[in-house]
């Protein structure tokens, strides 16, 4: 079963709706209005429903705000969000398949300085997470910012018994899937070029990881 649903069943409407992003878009946006930069270009990497970007992008006029997804329906989901928030600075959703080389940037105003990746990695193999990072390091300018929000491990240890939960659920679903750990992925993003990471700790035991370029 899909996690995203028309809770309405609106005809005409393609709008998803993802109760986990009702929930954690305020949060979210707080950490990214501390850390994003205001000019240039954002690549929202697995943008899922489109209620993110379109709840976002209007707080950062200054950013060229690039939603992307590797499946059609999202991307028609994105773009019904987009036309409900009316939003200048909100493009249209692109594909983007992070194993792929063609990551749709070159028609962006400005520079790529940020990009962002919310409850991805988890639900994907670890070649995608491996992908993720190099393209961020290929395509984020220098002093831009790479923002990843998920659940992690610590140390190799759960941060909560319903994180554990989960991670055996989505092991049950694909064995190639479950939470990472942060250090992990730290060392790969760090290995690529970026800083250390800025870890906040998130409600739902969840994180926000802000590396810089």
């Amino acid at each position: 079963m899909s996690r995203f649903f028309d809770p309405e069943n609106r005809e005409n409407d393609a709008r998803l709706h993802a109760p986990a992003t009702e929930r954690n878009r305020d949060v979210i946006l707080e950490v990214l209005k501390a850390h994003l930069p205001r000019d240039g270009a954002l690549l929202e990497v697995a943008s899922g429903t489109g209620q993110h970007a379109a709840h976002f992008a209007p707080h950062f006029p200054g950013l060229d705000w690039q939603p992307t997804d590797i499946e059609p329906h999202h991307i028609e989901s994105i773009n019904a969000w987009r036309d409900h928030a009316g939003t200048d600075n909100l493009r249209p959703g692109q594909h983007l398949n992070v194993m792929q080389p063609d990551w749709p940037v070159g028609h962006l105003a400005g520079p790529v300085i940020g990009l962002t990746a919310i409850n991805l990695i988890h639900i994907a193999p670890f070649e995608v997470t491996e992908a993720l990072i190099a393209g961020a390091a290929d395509h984020v300018a220098d002093g831009g910012v790479f923002f990843l929000y998920g659940p992690y491990k610590r140390g190799g240890v759960h941060t909560s018994e319903s994180n554990e939960a989960f991670d055996q659920s989505l092991k049950s679903r694909n064995p190639d899937w479950g939470v990472r750990d942060m250090e992990v992925v730290t060392d790969l993003a760090m290995d690529a070029g970026f800083s250390g990471p800025h870890v906040i700790a998130m409600p739902a035991n969840n994180f926000s990881l802000i590396f810089r370029k």
